[in-house]
């Protein structure tokens, strides 16, 4: 299995090295030749308009778009899952437009309000998973089609599934935890229906 991580800006390195921990083959994405091969692409967390800027200028949009609609698994962290929403709120930033879904950017404030919380996570399983929210995005919006995978206590919704499409606010890139990379990846061998 080989697994697609876009490498445009952003915490890029901390997925493949996660994968590495997994024992999977992580590659960098900077083109859309790049991608031929993968069996799911991550897209990291960083600052979303400048990634949206960069997919653009080097045609990975449209390339990533076409792929996931084929059905090639996508999991989106941070800015990652903003970029796969299909709406951004009060923003002018281009989506891909993947996920059913409107999301805020930094629905918490500046990077002074950065946090990490537990979170339940029932498809995780029993023990809570350590969430770093770094001028994070929340889900305002989701459709019927979409599960949410985890809330605040407040019930703010900061992770959701559509398919083969897996987005969440916070960075498990950033944690010793490899059990959402391993949630990701049963996606894509079909593990996970």
């Amino acid at each position: 299995m080989k697994i697609g991580v876009l490498a445009s800006q952003g915490a890029f390195i901390e997925h493949i090295i996660t994968l590495n921990k997994l024992d999977i083959e992580a590659m960098p994405v900077r083109l859309p030749v790049e991608l031929k091969g993968v069996d799911g692409l991550i897209i990291p967390g960083g600052e979303s308009t400048t990634i949206s800027r960069l997919m653009d200028s080097y045609k990975l949009a449209e390339e990533i778009t076409a792929l996931a609609r084929d059905g090639m698994p996508v999991f989106g962290t941070c800015a990652g899952m903003i970029l796969m929403a299909s709406e951004i709120s009060g923003n002018t930033t281009r989506s891909l437009g993947l996920m059913d879904i409107t999301v805020k950017r930094n629905a918490f404030g500046r990077q002074v309000d950065s946090f990490e919380t537990d979170l339940k996570i029932p498809v995780l399983g029993e023990k809570p998973f350590p969430a770093v929210f770094i001028r994070a995005p929340i889900i305002e919006r989701y459709s019927n089609n979409v599960e949410v995978l985890a809330r605040l206590d407040d019930n703010t919704a900061v992770a959701a599934r559509q398919d083969k499409l897996l987005g969440m606010a916070f960075h498990p890139e950033l944690t010793n935890d490899l059990r959402f990379h391993k949630y990701f990846l049963e996606i894509v061998t079909g593990k996970r229906n």
